[in-house]
């Protein structure tokens, strides 16, 4: 019987006295890919930094054997000489760099004296292609898009001789094009007798790409299957610890009269050849889901950007809220109006990081706290920090924890619960579940419906289809900085969506 690759026996790591990982065993073959699911918290990035060696050998319990040897790992680069190589979801380029000077950043062929700079040049060519990356090695990074500086990523730890390469969340920013690449490139990869360890709450892509799937909870080894005969429902199940009736738990509500009405949107950057919002007009009603779907660049973030006053170029709209005109021109404005925004990029724009999770849900609304003589009232503030962490079963030790260290759907419930202490009427959901598990995913959608039940009102842009047919009363489709087409949710299917977004011909139904 062949030899794993990799041996990974009762892995336990625990932080201040809390188990992080409860004996996890796993095993991969050269040419396998292992996909690992799990909810957010659940343990994987911890399993991953134990086995790259972020987390050195001494610092947990168990034994890590690579092509059978024990592995002693002291850091990241004493696994890299083995040939186990990560690529992390937050990419780890030099923006300011070269394609080519950053796939041999601390690995420069030649000496101090003199670099062999034909040679790196000659090995990032045959890379390049390797990844199909049809771009020269002196392109700066910085001028390449997400899928991009993904697939050089992976041109980097190809350079590395890579023998396992861990994938995490590799296409949460894609889009379906650079996943379908990235996917075909892995699979090449497989055919090389390259392993894989793949992490991705995407779970149709674990179900094409895996040869096993390994599922953990709460830190503890649920089970590893092979992907034959397995189901998205049935890894959902393992995840979570329980039936999901659906994926999209839709709920009967009311929908009301029109609550917003924008016309003749339109945003620019200064110098910029092309508007990216041009012209759009729409209405949202009360109590009603409205989605927004397009591709990358189709101008969606920044209509919504717009309506909440953070847009960083020039835009101009005329916006009525129940009836009354309204300027929005900074983020105060429309929180005063009573539209609430939680954002795309949650990590750069939702959060204070070294800040608390209760300070950072109380954060917009200090002023609620505050007497006229400035003292703080923070018995209310902590009643309302625990209503809402409970309310959102927002997963944390203590409110004064940095949030920081909440998984990514955790954050995410804390950016809402934010949003939802300003007592908005109208609340835009921008990407709200990219990046987190199943599980989280579904307690927002049900979270959605009893806020439209209560009678607000809901904006949600997202990427993924699946989600904005499952979960919209009604989806506007953008293509190009302008509005393409109008869609009931009954009878909408994802190739109608396409249709319209890649199309220059208006469609309404």
């Amino acid at each position: 019987m062949k030899q794993p690759l990799l041996d990974m026996r009762g892995i336990i790591k625990s932080f201040s006295g809390v188990r992080a990982l409860n004996g996890v065993s796993i095993q991969l073959k050269s040419g396998e890919v292992l996909s690992i699911c799990g909810e957010n918290g659940s343990g994987k990035s911890t399993l991953m930094k134990v086995l790259s060696g972020v987390w050195p050998f001494g610092s947990y319990e168990g034994e890590i054997y690579f092509e059978g040897d024990l592995v002693k790992a002291s850091s990241i680069r004493d696994t890299e000489a083995l040939g186990i190589v990560i690529i992390h979801q937050e990419l780890a380029l030099v923006k300011e760099m070269s394609v080519l000077e950053n796939i041999f950043l601390g690995n420069e062929l030649g000496s101090f004296a003199r670099l062999n700079d034909e040679e790196m040049h000659r090995r990032t060519v045959e890379l390049l292609a390797r990844v199909k990356l049809d771009i020269l090695p002196d392109t700066p990074v910085r001028e390449l898009g997400v899928g991009q500086q993904q697939l050089v990523e992976i041109a980097k730890a190809l350079n590395k001789n890579v023998k396992l390469l861990i994938l995490d969340e590799p296409t949460s920013s894609l889009t379906s094009t650079e996943i379908e690449i990235l996917l075909n490139i892995v699979s090449d990869l497989k055919q090389q007798g390259i392993a894989c360890i793949y992490i991705s709450h995407k779970l149709e892509e674990v179900l094409a790409l895996s040869n096993w799937v390994t599922v953990i909870r709460d830190g503890d080894h649920i089970d590893t299957r092979p992907v034959e005969n397995l189901t998205q429902n049935d890894i959902i199940s393992m995840m979570v610890g329980r039936e999901l009736d659906e994926l999209f738990p839709r709920e009967e509500h009311e929908i009301g009269d029109v609550v917003l009405n924008v016309s003749h949107a339109t945003a620019k950057q200064v110098g910029a050849s092309r508007a990216q919002v041009d012209d759009v007009s729409f209405e949202l009603r009360q109590g009603e889901i409205l989605g927004v779907a397009g591709l990358i660049g189709s101008g969606r973030t920044e209509l919504m950007q717009c309506l909440y006053g953070c847009y960083d170029g020039h835009y101009e709209a005329n916006v009525e809220l129940e009836g009354k005109s309204l300027t929005i021109r900074s983020q105060r404005t429309a929180l005063e109006a009573g539209i609430a925004m939680v954002p795309e990029d949650r990590k750069r724009h939702g959060i204070v990081p070294i800040m608390g999770v209760g300070r950072n849900i109380t954060l917009s609304v200090l002023k609620q706290y505050t007497s006229w003589f400035g003292a703080l009232n923070e018995d209310k503030e902590s009643q309302d920090i625990d209503h809402y962490i409970a309310q959102l079963k927002v997963k944390t030790a203590s409110p004064e924890l940095s949030i920081k260290n909440l998984s990514g759907g955790n954050q995410q419930k804390a950016i809402i619960a934010k949003c939802l202490l300003t007592h908005p009427k109208i609340l835009i959901l921008d990407e709200p579940t990219r990046g987190i598990d199943v599980g989280a995913k579904y307690e927002i959608y049900k979270l959605m419906f009893a806020l439209v039940k209560q009678g607000m009102s809901i904006i949600m842009v997202s990427s993924e289809l699946s989600e904005v047919i499952g979960i919209s009363d009604r989806v506007l489709v953008m293509h190009e900085g302008r509005l393409k087409g109008q869609f009931n949710h009954q009878g909408l299917t994802q190739e109608m969506i396409m249709n319209c977004a890649i199309k220059e011909d208006i469609a309404n139904v």
